[in-house]
């Protein structure tokens, strides 16, 4: 097979979470791109439709909350509904209402950071389990650098992604033989409306640029296309692997 038609994904559906905006979007629009049928999630019904009118055909808007069951259940029925399969999950949607010392995160804000981070991720992917091996699939799950070494004032956040990445590589193990294909990206800081409070501050973009051998802040797209390519053939033999794009952060 050429190498350029191992990077399409004609035929394929895909849902993304946390697609409204930001890494999420720019996943969407880079999945279209190779073909695929383009599930846009979130919590807003209105900012969902915006995304998939600017993608066209081949795109659903569902809005649903990622750290609600009985609303994932819904984005897989509507999705088997309108595209007959699932090939492709992208868990993008997270929450951190807190920042500021860990002793300082109270409960209601630990409860929501992990019901979003992280049983949100596994509910859907277990949801759509029998559909994803029913052809094989691939699973994408987005982390954090903070999931990797823990982030200053994000204490729970970054536990929530550490156990992410852990919980992708259980995935990874136990879905393997059934052909589901797990993996995790693990953004540094990346421009987005979510990390506004660290890029916006000069203090601490100064401090983290002066870290990173490529110092500079990423850009959505430079996700989206480590995204691609785990959601396309040409990662055929790619599971249980952890993807940095930090500009080197974690070197």
């Amino acid at each position: 097979m050429p190498i350029q038609d191992q990077f399409q994904l004609n035929g394929k559906t895909a849902i993304i979470t946390g697609a409204s905006k930001g890494i999420g979007e720019a996943i969407a629009h880079a999945l279209h791109e190779a073909g695929a049928n383009v599930v846009v999630s979130s919590r807003k019904q209105e900012a969902v439709d915006q995304v998939a009118q600017a993608l066209g055909e081949r795109s659903l808007p569902v809005a649903a909350n990622a750290g609600k069951p009985d609303e994932l259940q819904t984005l897989i029925d509507r999705t088997l509904e309108a595209f007959g399969g699932i090939d492709i999950i992208v868990n993008n949607a997270a929450a951190n209402p807190v920042f500021g010392p860990v002793e300082n995160t109270e409960a209601w804000a630990y409860d929501k950071i992990m019901d979003v981070n992280v049983k949100g991720p596994f509910e859907l992917c277990r949801l759509a389990l029998p559909h994803l091996k029913a052809g094989g699939g691939s699973i994408i799950n987005i982390s954090s650098v903070g999931g990797l070494r823990p982030e200053h004032q994000l204490g729970i956040y970054s536990v929530s992604k550490a156990a992410l990445i852990s919980l992708t590589k259980v995935m990874a193990r136990e879905w393997g033989p059934q052909g589901v294909r797990a993996n995790v990206i693990c953004p540094g800081l990346i421009k987005t409306k979510f990390s506004e409070a660290l890029w916006s501050n000069e203090k601490i973009l100064k401090y983290t640029l002066a870290q990173l051998p490529l110092p500079r802040v990423g850009t959505v797209e430079e996700v989206a296309g480590l995204a691609l390519f785990l959601a396309a053939p040409a990662s055929g033999y790619c599971t249980g692997g952890v993807y940095t794009a930090d500009g080197g952060y974690t070197v």
